[in-house]
């Protein structure tokens, strides 16, 4: 595949400041409910070698990139939280995991507030400016829903154990070990095997690019760009 510099520079920037600034949150808001552990390991910051996963954020992108998935995904190395010293651990669980995605959310309102202030940018870079802001809406956008899939160890999985009854909950906190193993199933296998026989299986990926576009078009709703 041929990727010009400029599709680089337009996608890497916004990329690595939405996995830094995720988990820098869920980092910085266990800190403040009790727990120090991401603290002390240096995750409170916006240096994003600290945050990159050499599977989840290069590799497994890749995979699905070539193997032409219509849903492209990937995630950063996971900020180590000991739930036990948090004040309020099952609570404060639910908390430490809203915060990345709730982080994306406001990213992907910044940089769809900073399109009104693109008759201020010099002509000459407006073009690359534009480019820079329309992926980060989008790619902050695709981090906050595909997150909160209620699949540990994804952050919509930590909150279903922080929310549902413990008879439920522990059951799905079992699931965690296998859930990256899950997701490559259902977002990479099962198309693919569903492809060998006519049969459309790409469920998943269906349903995470609906939810995808409707938090896009209320994000611009909401910052007058609709």
């Amino acid at each position: 595949m041929n990727i010009s510099l400029y599709e680089l520079s337009v996608w890497v920037l916004p990329l690595l400041l939405a996995i830094t600034f995720h988990e820098a949150a869920h980092a910085f808001v266990a800190y403040r409910l009790g727990d120090n552990t991401a603290w002390q390991l240096g995750r409170v910051s916006f240096n994003p070698i600290k945050h990159i996963d050499p599977f989840g954020t290069l590799i497994l992108p890749a995979m699905l990139l070539f193997a032409h998935s219509p849903f492209l995904f990937g995630y950063a190395k996971p900020v180590p939280v000991n739930f036990r010293k948090l004040n309020h651990p099952r609570l404060d669980m639910v908390w430490v995991a809203l915060a990345g995605p709730a982080t994306n959310i406001l990213l992907a309102l910044a940089a769809a507030l900073a399109l009104h202030a693109l008759p201020l940018a010099p002509a000459a870079s407006a073009q690359w400016i534009f480019d820079n802001l329309k992926n980060a809406l989008v790619i902050n956008a695709v981090l906050a829903v595909f997150n909160m899939m209620p699949i540990p160890p994804l952050d919509g999985g930590r909150v279903a154990v922080g929310l549902l009854p413990r008879a439920l909950a522990m059951p799905l906190a079992r699931l965690e070990p296998f859930g990256m193993l899950i997701l490559i199933g259902l977002l990479i296998l099962l198309p693919l095997a569903g492809s060998q026989f006519g049969l459309n299986l790409d469920v998943i990926s269906g349903i995470l690019r609906t939810l995808t576009g409707y938090v896009i078009q209320a994000v611009l709703f909401l910052t007058g760009n609709a």
